[in-house]
């Protein structure tokens, strides 16, 4: 692999999380870092790569304070989009990355009740449908989903490159799909749970989230 100074930064934030989470010291602590970065590197991500990694990273230190187990929800972050095929059927690329995290941590020696709730984690950024009671859930869900309250023209960006992600699906069928994704976040009783995050993103979330509605649509772009 080759060792950018952001890979070299993603593998030391990967042995402090393994080993926050009961890793047991081992040299193949780095390797499985290695590998799990040549995932979110596949030729074929364009949105779901190492920069949406870092971003759901950073957010998860910022808000730390927020969680019952940062520690947790670190590694859940690692490993939520690890498995990523646009091909793959409904929530096939979750359920692939909680088998992936939950093998490799096993592993690592990682306990089997912290593994148990990563696989747990991981699942919940399928439908990011999260308890009331959930801390762990909201904050690696709302780290996940932070993209859509980003300003209108960084929102496209994404949206453009989450088309080129699913370059192989014809417009009709790509616009029908995509809206489905899309009026099912509107659906859900709160984009963004936890009440520092909610306050500043749950608005213009859900703006750029109609506004994009409205483009697959043909309707103009200013619809809100």
């Amino acid at each position: 692999m080759r060792q950018t100074r952001a890979v070299v930064d993603l593998l030391d934030r990967w042995r402090a999380a393994t080993r926050d989470a009961g890793a047991r010291p081992d040299p193949d602590t780095t390797r499985a870092g290695e590998m799990v970065i040549a995932r979110w590197r596949e030729p074929h991500r364009h949105y779901h790569t190492l920069a949406h990694l870092t971003v759901v990273l950073d957010l998860v230190d910022q808000h730390a304070d927020l969680a019952g187990r940062a520690d947790v929800v670190r590694l859940a972050a690692w490993f939520h989009d690890a498995v990523y095929d646009p091909r793959a059927a409904g929530d096939a690329n979750e359920r692939d990355s909680a088998a992936l995290a939950g093998s490799v941590l096993t592993g690592l020696g990682v306990p089997t009740s912290t593994v148990t709730e990563v696989r747990r984690l991981v699942l919940l950024t399928a439908g990011h449908s999260v308890a009331e009671d959930d801390r762990d859930g909201a904050l690696l869900c709302d780290a996940d989903l932070a993209v859509l309250a980003a300003p209108p023209a960084h929102y496209e960006r994404y949206a453009a490159a989450i088309r080129q992600e699913y370059a192989h699906v014809p417009e009709p069928a790509f616009r029908a799909g995509r809206a489905a994704v899309l009026t099912g976040l509107l659906a859900l009783p709160a984009l963004f749970r936890l009440p520092p995050l909610a306050t500043r993103w749950e608005e213009p979330a859900r703006y750029n989230v109609r506004r994009e509605l409205a483009a697959l649509s043909g309707e103009p772009k200013n619809a809100g």
